[in-house]
Order: structure tokens, then sequence, then C-alpha cells
């Protein structure tokens, strides 16, 4: 079993950006984790970070050919990006979106989601642990098929 992990837009700069929101953990850190935890599952991950929306909608298209699913933190494209819905629409594979922090707890504008309603789940507030929590959910949802 394959998955990508795909990161938004600014998450290139956790650990240093507003670490009393999004925690201290770099990007580098969460895929570490990541990797760690899909070792111990026995999955591969594939991982992707771009702070343009273009190429992330790329990404998809040609990553659907070779994984299983998809975990994403979309970051501010969460709230602005009917292009990356339809491009999860298009290409028919699960997809689990995460976020480090509480997003219903922020700001109104950060409080809807494109992604949401076509995910297999969403998890959201735990900081790292989302992302752990989402591939753990992700990998149990396409063993079950």
């Amino acid at each position: 079993m394959k998955i990508a992990v795909i990161h938004g837009a600014n998450l290139r700069l956790l650990g240093s950006r507003e670490p009393e929101v999004y925690g201290s953990d770099t990007l580098d850190d969460i895929n570490g984790h990541l990797a760690g935890l899909a070792s111990e599952l026995g999955v591969e991950l594939e991982t992707y970070q771009s702070n343009h929306e273009g190429q992330i909608l790329d990404f998809v298209a040609e990553a659907a050919a070779r994984v299983d699913g998809f975990l994403i933190n979309p970051g501010a494209f969460t709230h602005t990006s009917i292009a990356l819905l339809d491009a999860f629409l298009g290409v028919q594979r699960p997809f689990v979106e995460v976020h480090l922090s509480n997003t219903a707890r922020r700001e109104e504008f950060r409080r809807h989601s494109y992604l949401s309603g076509a995910a297999e789940g969403v998890v959201f507030g735990f900081g790292v642990h989302s992302y752990l929590l989402g591939l753990r959910g992700l990998v149990a949802r396409l063993t079950a098929k």
C-alpha cells in the first residue's frame, strides 16, 4: 500500500511559524514521525510540499496512478480551492484531510473546508498527532476495502 502525503501552502515554515498555533515540529519532524508510523503499519509514503496550488493539482493527478490514497494538509487552500476538491474527485482516490490546529476555534474564514465533505475523514487540532491519526484512519479504510 502506498500513500501520498501532501503538505500545502506555508507548511515549509513549520517550527518557526506561529508555534503557539502550529507547534514547534518542523515539516521534516512531521515527515519523520509519519515515516516511523508508516513502517510500523507496513505502508510506503511519498511526501510532497508546495506553496503553489497548480503544482499540487498536478501532483494529485500524477500520483493517483501510483498511490492508493492521499493524506493532505492543504493549509490555506482548504478554504479557497474548489480546484483541489475537483482534483480529488477526478482521480477517485480516497483522502483524509488533516490540520495541526483546531480550525473550528479559529477565525471564521478558517472554519469552512471545500474538501471535508468529500474526504474519508478529517482530523484537526492535535498538532502532529493529527497527521498520525489521519494516516492510521486512511490505512484502516483502505485495508477494509
